[in-house]
């Protein structure tokens, strides 16, 4: 290694302001009795003019630092720097160790026996939190969600190295779980590569890209000691992390170490041996499934005391106009209903087509409860159905989500409002029926036959309403006519499966996707992007009827586009709260 510059001052005669103004007291102390005993040492300054080392180091500490990164001495160990202190090296060592100005460690908690890089960043970091985290992520999270990575804003995350033994398990495959597998993975390389700093300094999460995310992510690199009570296996994985855990929290006192783990006998583990764990909740659009918006709205029995002398009303067409104002308007979103009941006053039934400052427009409905009105001889029966009937049957509103239990005619009023718009009005040209395959018990087994004989057995719910659609409230039409009334319907119903869905475009359709609520955020992304010009999508779905494993009513895919889609001019939502099945089915729904 060449030698260092000669010094121009002696060490005893250097000016505090040459000196970082970051260095803390235990740097300072450690400096001054390095001076004391080696009274002849002199400092080196680096000859750049732009840089000055932020802090002094001795010549023989100069030294202990330059090892290659592949390196780790004890006594390179034992003069690691203290928490929240960045450690002293030489300004010219040219160790690989010694990393990029850009790159330098910003916790040296988690790596205590590294070098840490004291150079000046490249770019200002988001201001990190004088507490922040140390989340050691399971296998499940990844493979979960790849992304999760970037979810954790200002905290670090450490990884042990048996989950990325655990995740390179997990990549074979066409499932879910492999392809998310797989993106981890590639993720993971993205963010090694793109920084040249050795792995246990920490790697910033946001050299990506991912401005969201400014904390470090570490790796495992050195065997850590913990002690486990002897009925856990120590050679299971997740015993293995719950080590790792213990080991940092030991390591780190004065830092939340957290367990984030989708496993719920993981979490259980780790809260009996006193260890911090925590769901990954970022998948969770809500919480609580009550909060779920409902796309209605019950106004005030005061509502015409309070805006009655400022509302403005005109005729537009068939229906009237109200514009309000007051502090209501700031609960409403676009394309939401609202309705006004009150025992010996006319009722109002709307929905919000214009919000603007602090004035909202209601337009009344179109009621779909009349015999006149009847969509295909089906008549709506309450309240929520007549809402969702005037989403269904708007050719400007294109995204349709339907919630409720069993019963509430959800089905029913897709499809004839399907055949009314692709038969009568042909405003489509077919409909698409989809919905997730997954069983409610065990699988029955290969099915045979093409891709729509495969998704028969999936469609009895198709069946079932296609024969009430087909009746007709005409009398018994004879034999011939239900043949051929059956014949046109089936011409114009083309049922799919999800798996060939990635690709497609669908021009001029209407598409049912059933049972949403046990398909992922990702999986509703890849169907709803298929809609090409002048298609309608319609999502259905029971959020107390989840039969995907690791979902819940506040991560499915059919609150997520609910929660994502509220207020957007061209989407609606409807919450079926009543059932119109039977009362048997009524009764099952609220007691079972």
């Amino acid at each position: 290694m060449p030698l260092p510059p000669a010094p121009t001052r002696r060490g005893s005669q250097l000016a505090a302001g040459d000196f970082s103004a970051k260095t803390n007291a235990k740097s300072r102390a450690s400096a001054a009795a390095a001076r004391d005993e080696q009274d002849d040492d002199l400092f080196d300054l680096d000859p750049a003019p732009a840089a000055v080392a932020p802090a002094p180091a001795p010549r023989r500490a100069q030294a202990a630092a330059a090892p290659k990164a592949g390196s780790r001495s004890k006594k390179g160990a034992a003069a690691a720097a203290p928490v929240h202190a960045p450690a002293p090296v030489a300004a010219n060592a040219k160790a690989p160790a010694a990393a990029k100005p850009a790159q330098a460690a910003r916790n040296p908690a988690v790596a205590e026996s590294s070098p840490v890089p004291a150079s000046k960043p490249a770019k200002a970091a988001k201001p990190r939190s004088d507490k922040a985290k140390l989340f050691v992520l399971d296998t499940n999270v990844l493979l979960h969600d790849p992304s999760s990575l970037f979810r954790f804003e200002e905290h670090d995350i450490y990884l042990p190295m048996i989950v990325l033994e655990e995740l390179d398990g997990h990549k074979k495959g066409m499932t879910e779980v492999a392809r998310n597998g797989r993106q981890a993975s590639r993720t993971l390389d993205a963010l090694v590569a793109s920084q040249e700093a050795h792995l246990a300094q920490g790697i910033r999460l946001d050299a990506t890209g991912q401005k969201g995310a400014s904390g470090c992510l570490f790796f495992q690199t050195e065997p850590l000691t913990y002690q486990l009570p002897e009925s856990l296996p120590q050679g299971k994985a997740d015993n293995q992390i719950l080590g790792v855990v213990e080991a940092l929290r030991q390591r780190h006192p004065d830092r939340p170490v957290v367990l984030v783990s989708k496993d719920i006998n993981m979490r259980v583990k780790a809260r009996a041996l006193g260890l911090e764990a925590e769901d990954y909740q970022n998948d969770k659009t809500l919480e609580d499934g009550d909060l779920l918006y409902t796309g209605m709205l019950q106004l005030p029995l005061d509502f015409w005391a309070k805006v009655g002398k400022k509302v403005e009303s005109w005729q537009s067409g068939a229906s009237t106009c109200y514009r309000i104002s007051g502090a209501i308007t700031q609960q409403l979103h676009i394309n939401q209903f609202v309705y006004y009941e009150a025992p010996g006053e006319n009722s109002l039934f709307a929905r919000v087509i214009e919000i603007r400052d602090k004035t909202a427009v209601l337009e009344t409905l179109k009621d779909y409860g009349h015999q006149k009105n009847n969509v295909w001889g089906v008549t709506t029966r309450n309240r929520e159905q007549n809402f969702a009937m005037n989403l269904l049957m708007d050719p400007d509103v294109d995204f349709v989500t339907l919630a409720g239990t069993a019963g509430t005619g959800k089905t029913l009023m897709a499809l004839a409002a399907g055949l009314n718009q692709v038969l009568d009005e042909r405003r489509y040209t077919e409909i698409i029926m989809t919905r997730a395959t997954v069983s409610v018990g065990e699988d029955i087994g290969f099915l045979p036959g093409t891709e729509e004989e495969k998704m028969g057995p999936w469609m009895g719910a198709l069946d079932d309403n296609l024969e009430f659609l087909a009746k007709g409230d005409g009398g018994n039409p004879g034999e011939w006519g239900r043949s051929a009334t059956n014949d046109l319907i089936r011409s114009r119903i083309k049922i799919k499966s999800m798996n060939f869905m990635r690709g497609r475009t669908f021009l001029n359709k209407y598409v049912i996707i059933d049972e949403a609520q046990n398909l992922t955020p990702k999986q509703m992304k890849t169907l709803i992007t298929r809609a090409g010009p002048g298609t309608k999508i319609i999502c259905m779905g029971n959020l107390a009827q989840i039969d995907t494993p690791y979902l819940t009513e506040g991560s499915s895919g059919l609150t997520y586009v609910v929660d994502r889609f509220k207020g957007w001019p061209h989407s609606g939502h409807i919450t079926l709260a009543r059932g119109e099945r039977s009362r048997l089915a009524d009764f099952a729904s609220d007691v079972l």
